[in-house]
Protein backbone atom coordinates (compact mmCIF):
# COMPACT_ATOMS: atom_id res chain seq x y z
CA UNK A 1 0.00 0.00 0.00
CA UNK A 2 1.75 3.27 -0.97
CA UNK A 3 1.82 6.39 1.40
CA UNK A 4 -0.94 8.34 -0.51
CA UNK A 5 -3.58 5.17 -0.83
CA UNK A 6 -2.61 4.95 3.33
CA UNK A 7 -3.68 8.15 3.66
CA UNK A 8 -6.83 8.27 1.43
CA UNK A 9 -8.52 5.53 3.74
CA UNK A 10 -7.08 7.59 7.01
CA UNK A 11 -10.70 8.20 8.22
CA UNK A 12 -12.17 4.70 7.55
CA UNK A 13 -10.78 1.20 8.75
CA UNK A 14 -8.21 2.57 9.71
CA UNK A 15 -9.72 4.86 12.46
CA UNK A 16 -11.63 1.59 13.75
CA UNK A 17 -9.01 -0.97 13.67
CA UNK A 18 -8.87 -3.18 16.42
CA UNK A 19 -6.45 -2.21 19.38
CA UNK A 20 -6.67 1.84 18.53
CA UNK A 21 -6.08 3.95 21.25
CA UNK A 22 -8.23 6.76 21.99
CA UNK A 23 -5.26 8.79 21.00
CA UNK A 24 -4.61 7.09 17.58
CA UNK A 25 -8.36 7.67 16.95
CA UNK A 26 -8.00 11.15 17.73
CA UNK A 27 -5.16 11.91 15.48
CA UNK A 28 -6.46 9.82 12.49
CA UNK A 29 -9.41 11.62 13.07
CA UNK A 30 -7.75 15.06 12.92
CA UNK A 31 -5.55 14.10 9.65
CA UNK A 32 -9.11 12.88 8.37
CA UNK A 33 -10.08 16.70 8.94
CA UNK A 34 -7.32 18.00 6.66
CA UNK A 35 -8.86 18.93 2.80
CA UNK A 36 -8.15 16.13 0.48
CA UNK A 37 -5.18 18.63 -1.64
CA UNK A 38 -3.67 20.21 1.47
CA UNK A 39 -3.10 16.09 2.61
CA UNK A 40 -1.89 15.25 -0.33
CA UNK A 41 0.82 18.22 -0.26
CA UNK A 42 1.71 17.14 3.16
CA UNK A 43 1.93 13.43 2.37
CA UNK A 44 4.71 14.26 -0.74
CA UNK A 45 6.67 16.83 1.27
CA UNK A 46 6.51 15.00 4.35
CA UNK A 47 7.99 11.80 2.00
CA UNK A 48 10.75 14.11 0.20
CA UNK A 49 11.82 14.92 3.57
CA UNK A 50 12.12 11.23 4.51
CA UNK A 51 14.04 10.51 1.33
CA UNK A 52 17.06 12.56 2.66
CA UNK A 53 16.76 11.57 6.43
CA UNK A 54 17.10 7.97 4.99
CA UNK A 55 19.94 8.69 2.17
CA UNK A 56 22.84 7.67 4.82
CA UNK A 57 20.51 4.63 5.85
CA UNK A 58 20.59 6.20 9.55
CA UNK A 59 17.09 8.53 10.54
CA UNK A 60 18.21 10.32 13.93
CA UNK A 61 16.54 11.68 16.59
CA UNK A 62 17.58 15.07 14.83
CA UNK A 63 15.92 14.62 12.07
CA UNK A 64 12.58 13.30 13.12
CA UNK A 65 12.63 16.10 15.09
CA UNK A 66 13.15 18.91 12.33
CA UNK A 67 11.12 17.20 9.92
CA UNK A 68 8.37 17.52 12.87
CA UNK A 69 8.40 21.22 13.14
CA UNK A 70 9.01 21.55 9.56
CA UNK A 71 5.57 19.70 8.67
CA UNK A 72 4.47 20.90 11.59
CA UNK A 73 5.01 24.84 10.53
CA UNK A 74 4.53 24.04 6.89
CA UNK A 75 1.52 22.15 7.19
CA UNK A 76 -0.60 24.85 10.10
CA UNK A 77 -0.74 21.21 12.37
CA UNK A 78 -0.77 20.09 15.68
CA UNK A 79 2.79 18.44 17.03
CA UNK A 80 0.50 15.43 17.43
CA UNK A 81 -0.61 15.25 13.59
CA UNK A 82 2.50 16.54 12.66
CA UNK A 83 4.47 13.62 14.63
CA UNK A 84 2.12 11.07 12.92
CA UNK A 85 2.85 12.43 9.64
CA UNK A 86 6.49 12.17 9.88
CA UNK A 87 5.96 8.79 11.68
CA UNK A 88 3.81 7.58 8.25
CA UNK A 89 6.53 9.05 5.96
CA UNK A 90 9.34 7.22 7.79
CA UNK A 91 7.63 3.93 7.86
CA UNK A 92 6.72 4.27 4.29
CA UNK A 93 10.45 5.19 3.23
CA UNK A 94 11.57 2.62 5.01
CA UNK A 95 9.44 -0.17 3.33
CA UNK A 96 8.79 1.71 -0.33
CA UNK A 97 11.62 4.13 -0.87
CA UNK A 98 13.31 2.79 -3.99
CA UNK A 99 10.07 2.47 -6.14
CA UNK A 100 8.35 5.42 -4.31
CA UNK A 101 11.19 8.31 -4.40
CA UNK A 102 10.67 9.56 -7.85
CA UNK A 103 6.87 8.78 -8.09
CA UNK A 104 5.91 11.10 -4.97
CA UNK A 105 8.59 13.66 -5.71
CA UNK A 106 7.15 13.83 -9.07
CA UNK A 107 3.61 14.10 -7.37
CA UNK A 108 5.05 16.68 -5.20
CA UNK A 109 6.15 18.79 -8.16
CA UNK A 110 2.78 18.30 -9.96
CA UNK A 111 0.75 20.11 -6.93
CA UNK A 112 3.98 22.58 -5.61
CA UNK A 113 4.48 25.85 -7.04
CA UNK A 114 8.32 26.81 -7.84
CA UNK A 115 8.16 28.75 -4.83
CA UNK A 116 7.26 26.15 -2.91
CA UNK A 117 10.05 23.35 -4.30
CA UNK A 118 12.95 25.98 -3.28
CA UNK A 119 11.58 26.72 -0.08
CA UNK A 120 11.42 22.11 0.15
CA UNK A 121 14.94 22.54 -1.07
CA UNK A 122 15.71 24.76 2.35
CA UNK A 123 13.99 22.13 4.17
CA UNK A 124 15.55 19.21 2.48
CA UNK A 125 19.25 20.82 3.70
CA UNK A 126 17.86 21.33 7.40
CA UNK A 127 17.00 17.98 8.03
CA UNK A 128 20.35 16.78 6.78
CA UNK A 129 22.25 18.87 9.07
CA UNK A 130 19.97 18.68 11.98
CA UNK A 131 22.43 16.23 13.49
CA UNK A 132 25.12 18.85 12.74
CA UNK A 133 26.64 16.86 9.72
CA UNK A 134 25.38 16.90 5.88
CA UNK A 135 26.65 13.48 4.23
CA UNK A 136 27.40 12.73 0.37
CA UNK A 137 24.75 10.72 0.41
CA UNK A 138 21.85 13.21 1.67
CA UNK A 139 24.00 15.83 -0.57
CA UNK A 140 23.84 13.68 -3.88
CA UNK A 141 19.88 12.76 -2.23
CA UNK A 142 19.16 16.44 -2.19
CA UNK A 143 20.79 17.10 -5.84
CA UNK A 144 18.67 14.46 -7.48
CA UNK A 145 15.62 16.09 -5.56
CA UNK A 146 16.36 19.48 -6.79
CA UNK A 147 16.87 17.93 -10.33
CA UNK A 148 13.43 16.06 -10.18
CA UNK A 149 11.46 19.15 -9.28
CA UNK A 150 13.22 21.25 -12.02
CA UNK A 151 15.36 23.35 -10.13
CA UNK A 152 18.25 24.35 -11.33
CA UNK A 153 21.94 24.08 -10.74
CA UNK A 154 22.58 27.50 -9.34
CA UNK A 155 19.39 27.21 -6.77
CA UNK A 156 20.57 24.37 -5.56
CA UNK A 157 24.20 25.30 -4.76
CA UNK A 158 22.41 28.76 -3.31
CA UNK A 159 20.53 26.63 -0.61
CA UNK A 160 23.42 24.08 -0.21
CA UNK A 161 25.65 27.54 0.52
CA UNK A 162 23.69 28.55 3.85
CA UNK A 163 25.05 24.32 5.20
CA UNK A 164 28.95 24.44 4.12
CA UNK A 165 30.34 24.48 7.25
CA UNK A 166 27.81 20.92 7.87
CA UNK A 167 29.14 19.41 4.75
CA UNK A 168 31.34 16.59 5.54
CA UNK A 169 32.66 16.69 2.42
CA UNK A 170 35.07 19.74 3.91
CA UNK A 171 35.76 17.65 7.35
CA UNK A 172 39.21 16.09 8.12
CA UNK A 173 38.36 12.17 8.79
CA UNK A 174 38.86 12.10 12.45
Amino acid sequence: MSMFDWLRGVGSAAAQAPGDTETVRRIVGELDKLEPSRARYLAAFSYVLSRVANADLLITDAEVETMTVIVQTVGRLSEAQAVLVVEIAKSQNRLFGGTEDFLVTREFRGLATDDQCRHLLDCLFAVSAADDRVSADEESQIRQIASELGVSHAEFVAARMAYSDKRTVFRNPT
